[in-house]
């Protein structure tokens, strides 16, 4: 069973300049919520509660003071920091204290996973014991992605960065989930032409031991990449529409804890009285008084 998560909150958001000079892209807000609030509710809610949070250097307190430690959410959260970007695999170097002799999933900061089953698969991927597992999902431009091509079994055959040739239509979402050799491949890979270590280089080890599986998110799933100032626009306004249509909260950390048993009401009137007036305080209410 995966016990222990990565966020990969790193990176330096460019092409989402000049917003992102002052502020971590991860901090910024996806329609009421800041970015981060959508991967750490996924790893909560595959049932995670040993969290780190690999941040850039210098921007540990601004992390810190909307995510103290997950005491609030019945969750351990500590934070590391990258001093430059050294590429996705450099998280399990980072960390290597951190996930010690443990299987490990690891989410990129500005993903964003949604779908009705995604619980039920989430927690399925946590049974990981040997190998590695990448979710996929369908795009109708391949071209743009990390993308996988994979038989019957799920088992991959291929992934190529960004094809000019079509190999297949799966993209490579930002979530992973590795045994413990991770480490060990991590720290055997030599940096490509723009000087960082590859994700893909790193999930070839695992091909080559044929011990690269998918998971894949089906029709009634979404997964989007909020890297540029569209994507990010985009993804806010899906959360906005489903909310503002069902009523319920996409991403609210105390109501998984809540649901998942982690906190009782009380830490919830405590996060009321943290965030203050505000719309989120306003739900967070509702949840005390049993109408969700």
């Amino acid at each position: 069973m995966i016990k222990k998560g990565i966020i990969l909150a790193g990176g330096k958001g460019t092409r989402m300049s000049p917003l992102t000079k002052a502020v971590n892209k991860q901090l910024l807000p996806i329609y009421d919520k800041p970015l981060i609030f959508y991967p750490l509710s996924i790893l909560m809610l595959a049932g995670i509660k040993d969290i780190l949070i690999i941040v850039n250097k210098g921007q540990l307190n601004q992390y810190k003071k909307i995510i103290p430690n997950g005491n609030n959410l019945g969750i351990k959260i500590s934070y590391l920091e990258q001093t430059k970007p050294r590429g996705l695999p450099d998280a399990f170097v980072i960390g290597e204290k951190f996930i010690g002799k443990e299987n490990v999933a690891m989410i990129l900061g500005d993903n964003f996973f949604y779908g009705q089953s995604l619980t039920k698969q989430l927690k399925e991927n946590t049974k990981l014991k040997k190998g590695a597992r990448v979710v996929l999902h369908k795009v109708q431009k391949p071209e743009s992605f990390g993308v996988a091509k994979v038989d019957k079994k799920n088992k991959i055959l291929s992934i190529k960065e960004k094809p000019k040739k079509y190999l297949s239509d799966l993209a490579i979402t930002g979530l992973y989930f590795f045994d413990n050799k991770v480490i060990n491949y991590a720290k055997k890979l030599k940096p490509s032409k723009r000087n960082e270590v590859e994700i893909v280089d790193l999930l070839n080890f695992y091909k080559k031991k044929r011990q690269l599986s998918a998971d894949i998110i089906g029709r009634g799933g979404a997964w989007l990449d909020t890297g540029s100032i569209e994507d990010f626009y985009k993804t806010s306004a899906f959360v906005s529409a489903i909310e503002n249509r069902q009523g319920f909260k996409i991403a609210c950390i105390e109501e998984i804890a809540l649901n998942n048993s982690w906190i009782d009401k009380s830490h919830i009137k405590k996060s009321i009285i943290f965030y203050g007036n505000c719309n989120y305080s306003s739900y967070l209410k509702k949840l005390l008084n049993g109408k969700k």
